[in-house]
């Protein structure tokens, strides 16, 4: 058994936020699924929103905020993230972080995407995600309270009510059980926990999200008994390169911020006809709009085309896509760029309140795994990595300073007797390839009754099998991860179902108008538990 003071599973901004802070009260283990550049923040190439400007000012990004989360946000979540935001920024830049700058000594070259009213985006060019992690990765390697485990897969979360402690004050977290390095299964003890695994976008076909991101923390928490919320919320960015050879390669909604245009294969432009913001309207609003204009016109994809801008403007701005779009055979300084909707950013997750807290004693979930309130119904750009980085710190500081009753037990070994290693590997892709089929389908940009439906059956259908496969064969990676996944697209699509409304990132063609009695978060309970009216998130509805 591996013991520590704090478990941290999930290496992201979030995750390694808190590792810090909690590294000054004792021993930190951060358990990452694969390398340690394998996160969702690594590959985010926008930037981090945060009041810099004298133009610019609290109220502005909170309404900002608010309007791009069509009445679903959590006012008060709102407030603490854009208020506490810039404090937090300060202390990663103080760690070596470095954002672009105008020049020398004229400030910082601030970004505006769609949905922001002002310039409040801090970049570095166009991978500011590599420069955080970076960042955060080196200052906790230096710090010799913190230990990294790569190749590191959670499978479960250990809880004295899944143990059967019945004389415990309250349900706690004990720690997880890990399968290390692809072979082995491992208890690991801690009485304070963070799940900062990230979002789920690979239950879907089309993504810009990285491999690892299968929703393993938000199908953990679940299981565990706690309550997720909003999943039918999935955010899907606009313009991922569309090309044979690229695998979720994203275009930065900065591009159309700095005046690239949308065009269809005639090449006109069309964004005019659905917002009056045009290419800066909120994302969920120009990926349904492409998606029409693909249906409608028999599109495989639509152009963005930033020529206009030049060539030295275009490779200063946006190097990383520059040269990754030669690597393809794109000059984006000279030819328009195809792309397509994908599958980007899940604003649902597992419920926690203001201090990151899940309703297990010890446990708490920050960054994408966690439905703090502040997304509601659609994430305004670069606010997720604001909520990572305020929510790890706020979780850290919590966890810290909150007293725990003591629980002196043995965590029981992983029982893997009467299993045998798999010899039905073709069950594990076979299953991986229509769960993302049908939840692309059927639970994708525009939404159905029928097509909801359809993709129920399918995924309980497909739960019933990996149950099965999953209780006697030997786990591995993969198993974990597509036992995780079809969790998450099972609550996507009932969470879908519940909402009788088009609202935010969620439409579907039979209810297209708002619906002003569903102005509340769709929430999942697990079966029999109880719901958690503690949590503030939830006491803040109806608004």
């Amino acid at each position: 058994m591996y013991h520590t003071d704090f478990l941290v599973i999930g290496g992201g901004i979030a995750g390694l936020t808190y590792a810090l802070e909690a590294a000054k009260h004792g021993k930190v283990t951060v358990l990452f699924k694969k390398g340690l550049t394998d996160s969702s923040t690594w590959w985010a190439q926008g930037g981090i929103a945060a009041v810099q400007s004298e133009e610019d000012d609290f109220n502005l990004h909170i309404k900002d905020t608010l309007v791009a989360g069509a009445g679903l946000c959590a006012e008060k979540i709102v407030e603490v993230v854009v208020r506490e935001g810039p404090e937090r920024v300060e202390e990663l830049i103080g760690r070596g972080a470095k954002f672009d700058l105008h020049s020398p000594s004229g400030g910082y070259d601030l970004h505006r995407e769609g949905g922001h009213s002002k310039r409040r985006i801090l970049h570095t060019a166009d991978s500011t995600g590599k420069e955080i992690a970076a960042t955060l990765l080196q200052a906790a390697e230096e710090n010799e309270n913190i230990t990294f485990l790569p190749f590191c897969s959670a499978i479960d979360l250990i809880t004295t009510a899944k143990l059967g402690i019945t004389d415990a004050s309250e349900n706690r977290v004990l720690g997880a059980y890990v399968l290390r390095d692809g072979s082995r299964v491992e208890s690991f003890a801690a009485s304070r926990v963070l799940i900062a695994t990230g979002g789920a976008g690979k239950v879907y076909r089309y993504t810009s999200n990285p491999d690892v991101a299968t929703g393993d923390g938000i199908a953990m928490c679940y299981r565990a008994g706690l309550p997720v919320a909003n999943m039918e919320f999935f955010q899907f960015h606009p313009t991922c390169l569309y090309h044979p050879e690229a695998k979720s390669f994203l275009i930065t909604e900065a591009m159309r911020g700095e005046g690239a245009h949308l065009l269809g294969l005639d090449g006109k432009r069309f964004m005019d006809k659905y917002h009056s913001l045009a290419e800066l309207a909120p994302r969920d609003i120009v990926a349904r709009a492409i998606d029409n204009e693909m249906k409608l016109h028999g599109y495989d994809h639509v152009w963005l085309d930033i020529t206009h801008r030049g060539e030295e403007f275009v490779r200063e701005h946006f190097p990383t896509i520059y040269e990754r779009c030669l690597d393809f055979g794109i000059d984006i300084s000279k030819e328009r760029i195809p792309v397509v909707p994908a599958a980007h950013y899940c604003c649902g997750g597992v419920v926690v309140d203001e201090m990151a807290r899940a309703s297990v004693a010890g446990l708490h979930v920050a960054g994408e795994a966690a439905y703090t309130g502040l997304h509601g119904a659609n994430r305004l750009a670069s606010n997720s990595l604001l909520e990572g980085l305020v929510f790890g710190y706020r979780a850290a500081i919590d966890a810290v300073t909150s007293q725990l009753s003591s629980v002196d037990i043995e965590l029981p070994e992983w029982d893997d007797s009467g299993v045998v290693d798999s010899n039905e590997e073709v069950v594990i892709h076979q299953n991986w390839d229509e769960i993302r089929s049908f939840m692309w389908n059927y639970v994708g940009i525009v939404r159905s009754d029928k097509r909801l439906n359809r993709a129920l059956r399918r995924s309980e259908l497909i739960e019933q099998e990996i149950d099965e496969y999953y209780w006697n064969f030997k786990v591995t990676s993969d198993l974990i991860e597509l036992r995780n996944l079809s969790l998450v697209a099972n609550l996507t699509i009932r969470s879908a179902m519940e909402r009788k409304e088009s609202r935010g990132l969620h439409y579907t063609v039979n209810y297209p108008e708002l619906g002003d009695e569903q102005c509340e978060p769709t929430v999942i309970y697990p079966s029999g538990e109880e719901p958690q009216e503690n949590l503030l998130v939830l006491s803040e509805y109806p608004h």
